[in-house]
C-alpha cells in the first residue's frame, strides 16, 4: 500500500517491513517479516506452538508436506530435564550437549526442523502453567519436567547464546493466573525493565565484539498494565535501549494502545490467548502484527474440525432455514450424525484431510482413539487457521476489513460448540499444578473397579466369606440381584 516503512533493527539480517502507512496508530495493518535464510512471513499473521519442539500431532515429514506453517514458537521449560546447577550462571540441559558448527543453531538441531523455518524462543511455553514459587529480582519461576525452578537472567542469556534461536522474547516479570496489587505492579515493571536492559546489553551491546554479538532479534517485552506504571521503562525503550530491540512482545491487546510512536514501525508479537476467531480479528483490528493462538491445538484435541471462513461463507453454500440462525465455528466430530457421513470436513477445503478423508473416517477414529484423527485434523485446522489470515490480510488490502469484521461477528457464533468427546492424554505439564490430591482431567478407564473396592473398604464386612448371600454380594459391588420370574 502506501509507504516502504522499514523498522531500525541491530540485527542486519532481521528486516520487518511496514506495508501501509498506518505504523503507529491504533488499526490493523500489513507488514512482511523476513529474516535470512528463513520463510518470509506475511502479517498480520500467527506463530503456532509447540510442545518441545514439535506441533503437536505433527511430525516433521507431515508438517512439512501438509503444511504451511513457516515459523514455531518454543518454550526453554520445555527442554529443562535436569536439576539445575548450584552455579548462577550454568544450567545444564541436553541441548548443550548437542554439537554444532559456528554458523548452526544448537535449537534447530536438536529439534531437527527445518533451516527455513523461523524459530521464536521465550523463557515459559504458551500459554504458561502457573507457578507455585513467585518470581524474584533476578529470576523468573519456571515449571520443568522435573519440577519448579528458577531461570535467572544470567541463565536465559546464557540460553539464547548457546541455542542461536532466530528471534528471542525477554524476560519479563509477569503474575499468571492473579491480579496484581500496587506494590506487585511497581516491582514487575522495574522487574521487566532491569531484565531486558541486562539482555540487551549482554547480547547485543555496544561493547561487545561482532563474533560475540547474538544474531537474535530481541523482542522487548510490554506489561499488560497501564501506559502510566511502565512510563519511565516505555521511555527508556524508545531511547537508550531503542538501538538493540527489533520487535515487541504484548501480553493483553489494551497494550497495542500504549506502543510509543518510536517503536510503531516494530512488529508486535502478541501473546493474548484469544479464544475464538471473534478475538483475532479484533487484536488484529487494534494492529497486532503476530499472534499466538492455543485454540488451534486444543480445538484438534477436543474433535473439533474448524468450517469458518473469513469474512463468510458465499451465499451459495448458505442454508436458507439456517440464515436466521448463526453458523458454527466448528464441527464437533464426536457426534453420532457424522458416523455414515462420507462428505469431507469442508467441501470447498484444498487440505491433504479434505482431500482424502470423510467426517465418518474421522469420527471411526476418534472413537477408536487412533492417533491419526488429531494429526488429520491437526491439518485441517491449520489449513483453515492459514486461509483466514490470508484473508484477512487481502480484507486489510481492500480497505474493506472493518466491514468484513462486523459481516463475520454477524455471521458466526460467538464460541465455538462444546466438545463431547476426550481427547488424547495429556502431559503432564498441561493439567493444573495444584497438588498431589487434584481432580483428575478425565475418570479413570477402571473406575467401576475402584468404586466397587471402595465400596467394601468401606464395609462393616472387610472380608468376602463363601457363606455371603446374594444381599451381601450386591452390597460390596460384586454383584447385582436379579428376580426371575
Amino acid at each position: 500500500m502506501g509507504s516502504d516503512n522499514t523498522a531500525e533493527s541491530p540485527n542486519e539480517m532481521f528486516n520487518f517491513c511496514l506495508l501501509d502507512s498506518a505504523a503507529a496508530v491504533l488499526a490493523p495493518r500489513l507488514g512482511r517479516l523476513a529474516i535470512a535464510g528463513r520463510k518470509p512471513i506475511s502479517t498480520p499473521h500467527y506463530v503456532p506452538l509447540t510442545s518441545r519442539g514439535i506441533v503437536p500431532h505433527l511430525a516433521h515429514d507431515v508438517m512439512r508436506d501438509n503444511t504451511a506453517i513457516g515459523s514455531l514458537f518454543l518454550g526453554l521449560e520445555d527442554f529443562i530435564e535436569k536439576e539445575q546447577s548450584t552455579k548462577k550462571s550454568s544450567i545444564p540441559i541436553p541441548l548443550y550437549a548437542v554439537p554444532t558448527k559456528p554458523h548452526e543453531s544448537a535449537l534447530r538441531k536438536f529439534t531437527c526442523l527445518p533451516d527455513d523455518l523461523l524459530l521464536i524462543l521465550g523463557a515459559r511455553r504458551e500459554p504458561p502453567i502457573p507457578c507455585a514459587p513467585s518470581n524474584t529480582p533476578s529470576s523468573i519461576a519456571i515449571l520443568t519436567s522435573v519440577g519448579f525452578a528458577q531461570l535467572s537472567a544470567t541463565q536465559y542469556v546464557e540460553a539464547i547464546q548457546r541455542l542461536s534461536p532466530d528471534i528471542v522474547v525477554g524476560l519479563s516479570d509477569l503474575t499468571i493466573g492473579q491480579t496484581p496489587g500496587t506494590k506487585r505492579r511497581a516491582k514487575m515493571v522495574d522487574r521487566t525493565h532491569a531484565f531486558t536492559t541486562h539482555g540487551t546489553e549482554a547480547l547485543l551491546g555496544p561493547a561487545l565484539s561482532e563474533h560475540s554479538r547474538s544474531n537474535a532479534a530481541y523482542f522487548a517485552p510490554i506489561l499488560p498494565l497501564e501506559n502510566t506504571e511502565q512510563q519511565i521503562y516505555l521511555e527508556d525503550l524508545e531511547t537508550d535501549l531503542r538501538p538493540f530491540i527489533s520487535g515487541l512482545a504484548l501480553y493483553e491487546p489494551a497494550s497495542l494502545s500504549i506502543v510509543p510512536e518510536e517503536l510503531g514501525g516494530l512488529p508486535r508479537l502478541l501473546f493474548s490467548g484469544p479464544t475464538t476467531p471473534h478475538d483475532i480479528l479484533r487484536d488484529v483490528s487494534l494492529g497486532a502484527d503476530l499472534l499466538t493462538i492455543p485454540f488451534l491445538s486444543l480445538a484438534s484435541d477436543t474433535g473439533l474440525a474448524f468450517t469458518f471462513v473469513f469474512p463468510s461463507p458465499s451465499p451459495a453454500n448458505e442454508d436458507p432455514k439456517a440464515a436466521s440462525e448463526p453458523l458454527s465455528l466448528a464441527d464437533d466430530l464426536w457426534s453420532t450424525s457424522y458416523a455414515t457421513d462420507t462428505a469431507p470436513l469442508d467441501e470447498s477445503c484444498t487440505c491433504y484431510t479434505c482431500q482424502n478423508h470423510h467426517r465418518a473416517y474421522l469420527h471411526h477414529l476418534l472413537s477408536a482413539k487412533e492417533m491419526l484423527a488429531w494429526t488429520l485434523l491437526q491439518i485441517h485446522n491449520h489449513h483453515v487457521m492459514d486461509m483466514f489470515f490470508a484473508a484477512i490480510r487481502e480484507s486489510i488490502q481492500r480497505g474493506t476489513f472493518e466491514t468484513d469484521f462486523q459481516t463475520f461477528q454477524k455471521t458466526y457464533a460467538p464460541e465455538f460448540p462444546q466438545a463431547t468427546g476426550q481427547g488424547p492424554r495429556l502431559r503432564g505439564y498441561k493439567l493444573p499444578a495444584s497438588g498431589p490430591s487434584q481432580p483428575r482431567r478425565y475418570p479413570p478407564a477402571y473406575g467401576k473397579l475402584e468404586l466397587a473396592a471402595e465400596k467394601y473398604a468401606a464395609s462393616e464386612s472387610a472380608v468376602a466369606t463363601p457363606d455371603t448371600g446374594a444381599d451381601g454380594l450386591e452390597e460390596h459391588g460384586f454383584a447385582e440381584k436379579v428376580r426371575i420370574e
